[in-house]
């Protein structure tokens, strides 16, 4: 039986397979699309993540610990702005 992942790898987890699979860092990430066609905006979703994830991997690189809570939350909110990335053509469904 595989055990779980304790709090601070469950968080890491999070933050690899979001730095993996949304384009933080790519050129046209923090552009706005063409015509304002978009649905929820792209931009300032990106910047939140991008903000969320820098918070996160400090507070582990300084040896907090994120609470349940806390890993839920972000989870949550990195999963639905997936979901609008999807929506925008942002990233492959």
């Amino acid at each position: 039986m595989d055990r779980k992942p304790n709090r601070v790898t469950a968080m890491q987890q999070i933050i690899d397979a979001v730095q993996l699979e949304f384009p933080i860092y790519q050129e046209d990430t923090f552009k706005c699309g063409p015509d304002n066609t978009c649905t929820g905006c792209p931009k300032k979703l990106m910047e939140l993540v991008d903000t969320e994830l820098t918070y996160w991997q400090h507070e582990i690189n300084t040896g907090c610990t994120p609470t349940f809570d806390d890993i839920a939350k972000f989870g949550k909110m990195c999963k639905n702005i997936r979901r609008s990335l999807v929506r925008n053509n942002r990233i492959p469904a």
